[in-house]
């Protein structure tokens, strides 16, 4: 409805003072009081006021029909962060320059600087560059040179730019994007928290392109490092840009029409967490159910976000210290960023920041190599993560020891002189403090017993899941309305107290206790946006149940069975669910603390969300290599591009046809809208390879996603049914 809204004022305010110009002669001028505006002649971009929190500023956004106002995202905004007055004006001068007038100081706030260079007009590219141009039509200044926190398709990135994020507030951002010699995620300009693993050599530039690709090009334009987009080369989506967003993290962003919205493609970092200070001063990030961050405060009790967190001791502390221990978390230091790490146990790393007092906080960590972080100041950040192989400790002043008040009229009376109601106040004050001590220690007794019968009866051998919801039986029952809604073998849907809706899976096959809750464990503890997030289980007698985030439209093998869901099962939409798949699975193999299998990889088992949008679930239970999971891949991409799901036998025939060539009758004849021959051929020749009967023949899932992503090619597989025989029996057969 905000939506609506916004459209509403500013089409009347374009239809009253709008002018559609390609070309801008000399002495036009915008201003924030006529609300007119310059486009291109595609009518993809305009350049215009727009409001700050009553102040404006003047830039060029999105301006295509397609795209509703309120979501016409700013791409170049003239002076960064500039903001100036409601009578400000931008102008090309008579003498060639682009000039902001601030009407609020009464000053020229921003210029070009090209009153020398012969401007005879300006004009607004299609691509989205504003440009001076001499009498030659030559460009002597464009936007695309000074860019502020976006990159265009056509747009390169030189050494000497920078893209620097969105602030929060009036205060220039922290967060900037640099190029030298790889691409540089920086806070403060001194702290690199991304970078692009390019080859170590000189690279004059980074370019994005039209089809959704950040690359790297060396001094002869040659590739050396590139990027993409989840819809790389979808020749249906057709803008697109790069923004180092306001949150710290690099995005590629592509408008989804039929959704009427910016969907990110690709972001440089995957867990928001690993931002550097992506909570500042507002406590150390933890990501909720829904895979967003949340920033919490662990040191000093608050419940407003807005505040700071700061580590509570501080060198005025008299009265001795202890240290506070907070398990999976790892602290840094901001202000100001040190990298004080010393080589020590977990002991010692304790003892140094006990034994320092100006030590505030100490991190360790043991990925082969003991380090201890110091910190000695009291703006520390940080995150959370059960994954996380790290302990920190923080320094807290111990609590004083209350002294008795002592009158002054006390002092001067008589030693000897008895107080009765002084005594009788004394003796009421003990009587109730042996009372009140009586109740606490029955209430403690009695919550020891209930804890332990709890204990008992759960069937307690090992340590609690750390972040996941425990349930009983009973509880399960009651969410699932004592499993009314079966919506798949063994699947229930369940809603928890806050009306969330959730998916209950029923383990028959019950896995021994001890082995089940180190399972739900390391599941509960892996995070990725392409799988279904563990919330909860529950493992009473012989019980086994898993609680998973709820998916929309169910499973992958629901929609495909569904005639009318199946039609949203565009070729598009089979393919980037067959990469969003390999991301998971490759994730799981390799991006995990330790190796985690899926196990029983099939449509079943893929689910989709209210956008469509694919995840994996039920991944962890069992032990198998690697390969196995990659055959599971490459059966479910042919049962996915066919529609069809017969087994092996129906791989060997989608083998067969594409040796043919005929690998077009594969394909299921209820996709709308088209394929891709290319896609196609790519798709079918990597699912072969992963289905080869030599598990050492297979590629590993990593490939696999590279192959999707078009950063690697694959040549055409051998039969893959077939078993291949040793060299050596080979050489045996043709000598006889």
């Amino acid at each position: 409805m905000l939506c609506e809204d916004r459209i509403l004022f500013f089409s009347v305010g374009f239809f009253l003072f709008s002018v559609v110009i390609s070309e801008i002669p000399l002495g036009s001028k915008l201003s924030v009081v006529e609300n007119n505006y310059w486009t291109s002649s595609n009518g993809d971009f305009a350049i215009r006021f727009f409001n700050r929190s009553d102040q404006y500023s003047v830039g060029i956004h999105f301006n295509s029909n397609s795209i509703p106002l309120c979501k016409q995202a700013v791409v170049w905004v003239a002076g960064a962060d500039l903001i100036v007055g409601n009578n400000s004006y931008f102008q090309l001068t008579r003498n060639g320059e682009l000039v902001l007038f601030d009407s609020t100081r009464g000053v020229v706030a921003w210029t070009s600087k090209t009153s020398n260079s012969s401007v005879a007009s300006a004009a607004l590219l299609d691509s989205g560059s504003l440009v001076l141009l001499n009498i030659k039509r030559e460009i002597v200044w464009q936007s695309f040179d000074t860019p502020t926190d976006t990159l265009l398709p056509g747009q390169n990135l030189s050494v000497n730019q920078t893209l620097r994020g969105a602030s929060r507030n009036s205060v220039s951002s922290y967060y900037s994007l640099h190029l030298e010699g790889q691409l540089q995620l920086r806070w403060e300009n001194n702290v690199v928290y991304w970078q692009s693993k390019s080859p170590s050599q000189t690279i004059p530039r980074a370019i994005l392109g039209s089809d959704g690709t950040l690359q790297l090009l060396d001094q002869r334009s040659e590739v050396v490092w590139s990027v993409f987009g989840e819809d790389h080369n979808d020749s249906d989506v057709k803008l697109r840009f790069l923004r180092l967003d306001v949150d710290g993290n690099l995005r590629l962003y592509s408008w989804i029409d039929v959704l009427k919205s910016w969907r990110p493609v690709w972001q440089a970092i995957e867990n928001q967490c690993d931002v550097f200070a992506t909570c500042g001063l507002r406590g150390i990030c933890v990501f909720n159910v829904s895979s967003s961050p949340l920033c919490r405060c662990p040191f000093t009790p608050t419940s407003n976000s807005n505040l700071k967190c700061l580590v509570p001791y501080g060198n005025e502390c008299k009265s001795g210290s202890f240290m506070t221990a907070y398990e999976h978390t790892f602290l840094y230091e901001i202000y100001p960023p040190n990298k004080t790490i010393a080589l020590a146990s977990l002991q010692q790393c304790k003892s140094l920041c006990q034994e320092d007092p100006l030590c505030t906080a100490v991190s360790y960590t043991n990925d082969g190599t003991a380090q201890c972080r110091i910190m000695k100041t009291p703006y520390i950040t940080g995150q959370s993560n059960p994954s996380l192989r790290s302990i920190s400790f923080v320094k807290k002043c111990s609590d004083p020891i209350a002294a008795l008040p002592v009158s002054p009229a006390s002092s001067s009376s008589s030693p000897h002189r008895l107080c009765i109601p002084c005594l009788i106040g004394v003796g009421s004050a003990t009587f109730v403090f042996f009372f009140v001590i009586q109740i606490g220690i029955g209430f403690y007794i009695y919550k020891k017993r209930t804890h332990i019968l709890r204990k008992a009866a759960l069937a307690y051998t090992g340590p609690d899941s750390k972040g996941l919801i425990s349930l009983s039986f009973s509880e399960i029952s009651k969410l699932t309305g004592i499993f009314k809604h079966e919506i798949g073998p063994n699947m229930f849907k369940g809603t928890l107290p806050s009306n969330r809706p959730i998916i209950v899976k029923d383990l028959k096959d019950g896995m021994e206790g001890r082995k089940f809750r180190s399972t739900v464990l390391k599941i509960g503890s892996i995070y990725h946006r392409n799988l279904v997030h563990l919330e909860g289980y529950c493992c009473e007698s012989n019980h086994r149940f898993l609680v998973y985030e709820f998916a929309e439209n169910g499973s992958l093998a629901t929609c495909m069975e569904d005639p009318k869901l199946c039609k949203r099962l565009t070729w598009v939409k089979r393919m980037e669910i067959c990469l969003t798949v390999a991301r998971a699975i490759a994730y799981l193999h390799t991006g995990c603390r330790e190796f985690v299998s899926h196990g029983n990889l099939k449509c079943e088992n893929v689910v989709l969300d209210e956008n469509f949008e694919a995840k994996v679930s039920e991944f962890g239970l069992d032990r198998v290599h690697a390969e196995t999971d990659v055959k599971d891949f490459g059966k479910m991409v042919v049962e996915l591009v066919s529609g069809r799901r017969e087994g092996d036998d129906f791989c060997e025939w989608a083998y067969e046809m594409w040796v043919k060539g005929e690998g077009e009758k594969v394909i299921d004849g209820r996709i709308e809208g088209g394929i891709n021959i290319e896609q196609l051929e790519k798709v079918l020749r990597i699912a072969f390879w992963c289905l080869h009967v030599d598990e050492q023949m297979r590629p590993s899932m990593g490939e696999v996603t590279n192959v999707l992503e078009g950063t690697l090619s694959v040549d055409p597989p051998p039969p893959p049914f077939i078993p291949q025989r040793p060299q050596q029996e080979e050489e045996t057969s043709e000598s006889d």
